[in-house]
């Protein structure tokens, strides 16, 4: 059946193609830009809370608004659903890889989304940006390249139709019948509405929403988790143990080789923070500032928030609920998994609660990649393309949430694992600019050219 061999082509896509390139890419970021992720992190706080801000710069959003915007991609259905599937496959120590590639990937955001600010295209009559690998393809490697730039923004343009829309959809519809009863046609009907509300309103419209809902959804699912992890704050030690001890063994509550765990790890930890996937570089792009390095600094926040903090959430109370033989029913996945052992601890929170987080985090999700496909489309068409795009996209968000998408997702999945490739050959390629671009910033900063507000 051609469903079996789309889904055989997109495991096999995300296997080691795009976990390799990935693991590698963030390693050598990492290396090429002296840890940069890390030791400016007092600066990237200041530049997050304003205090270089100027009002003449060019752009849309502020940097919390773009970070907002890009993390409202990446936390989602993956966040809750995506870790327990990790750690049902490759065992608690996946959590442990997750952790260590989430560091290193925050080298490889602040490549590609410095790159996608300083390509930026910007409109001379109103001002907006768009940018994204296929603006910097084009504009740093010159027109020879611009084929791959072509096969990029196709290739993001069906993902976000597939992936983004309709598979986020059917995630958020699903996880409201399981819970609280809510029928398919009527979480259909809600994305419809609050989609098209949001979507419509572009990207100044996306960031005010993502500025407002992510931090709240984000405190929400961490205090409940903090709240259960107090409750049971001596067998936290107990956790990191199992989750260390697994991680470099391979010696998995459920078994496992340690290059399964490390895959396990590694592949959901890409999945939910898209470093490689240049997608957040699009809502970047969009950023108030003259200073492409300030924002590479704020995106390298996204894969530490998304992966290591948001995500080791959902991978406590797991594990956490699993440390007691039997007190989670067997042959639990994905979301359910997640419900269940918030329910152990908090009953109600996993039943209701858990739903409805989920409903909003695949909401936002949805209206982020809403705004990566038509930033897709638009280089592919032009400016006529965006609103057709922004109809359509709002349109299958119901068909999403209502019917089964078997075919849609697998296509998807394998669609969303060869954005890495043209991408991550960009990002190698443009390496020594951005180490330049780096350099240049950081002597201006300690000569004192830049002055806090």
């Amino acid at each position: 059946m051609l469903e079996d061999w789309l889904a055989t082509l997109a495991d096999r896509i995300w296997s080691y193609p795009v976990v390799g390139l990935c693991l590698l890419g963030a390693l050598f970021f990492s290396a090429r830009l002296g840890f940069v992720q890390l030791r400016a992190v007092p600066h990237t706080i200041a530049l997050l809370r304003g205090r270089y801000d100027r009002a003449h710069e060019k752009g849309q959003l502020t940097h919390f608004q773009a970070l907002s915007a890009a993390l409202s991609g990446t936390i989602g259905i993956g966040n809750i659903g995506g870790v327990a599937i990790a750690i049902s496959t490759g065992g608690p120590g996946a959590v442990l890889w997750m952790w260590g590639f989430g560091v290193l990937a925050m080298a490889t955001k602040f490549a590609e989304c410095t790159l996608a600010t300083h390509y930026r295209a910007l409109d001379p009559e109103t001002g907006a940006a768009r940018g994204g690998p296929m603006y910097y393809i084009t504009a740093a490697l010159g027109p020879r390249w611009r084929p791959l730039a072509l096969f990029y923004a196709g290739t993001m343009s069906l993902c976000a139709f597939g992936f983004a829309c309709m598979f986020q959809s059917n995630q958020a519809a699903s996880a409201l019948t399981q819970g609280p009863g809510v029928p398919a046609w009527a979480s259909g009907l809600a994305l419809v509405l609050l989609g098209g509300l949001t979507i419509m309103g572009g990207i100044k419209r996306i960031g005010a929403m993502a500025a407002r809902l992510v931090p709240g959804m984000c405190l929400l699912y961490l205090g409940a988790a903090l709240a259960i992890c107090l409750l049971r704050l001596d067998q936290l030690d107990d956790v990191l143990w199992v989750i260390f001890r697994d991680g470099l063994t391979g010696e998995a509550m459920f078994g496992g080789a340690l290059g399964s765990v490390i895959m396990a790890g590694v592949r959901r930890a890409v999945f939910s923070n898209e470093a490689g996937l240049g997608s957040a570089g699009i809502a970047h792009a969009a950023v108030k500032t003259d200073e492409p390095v300030r924002e590479g600094l704020v995106a390298s926040l996204g894969p530490f928030i998304d992966t290591v903090v948001v995500s080791s959430a959902t991978a406590f109370i797991i594990v956490l609920a699993q440390l007691d033989g039997g007190a989670i029913a067997p042959g639990l996945k994905g979301i359910a998994l997640t419900a269940a052992a918030f329910e152990r601890d908090l009953p109600g929170f996993g039943s209701v609660v858990i739903p409805v987080v989920g409903f909003l985090f695949a909401f936002s999700t949805m209206v982020t990649w809403s705004f990566y496909g038509e930033t897709a489309t638009a280089y592919l068409v032009g400016a006529r393309g965006v609103r057709p795009y922004r109809v359509v996209f709002v349109a299958l968000a119901y068909v999403g949430a209502t019917q089964e998408l078997g075919l849609i997702i697998s296509f998807s999945d394998a669609m969303v694992g060869l954005l890495v490739i043209p991408n991550t050959l960009a990002l190698l390629l443009l390496s020594g600019s951005v180490a330049a671009w780096t350099r240049d910033y950081f002597q201006r900063l300690a000569r004192g050219e830049f002055e806090p507000s």
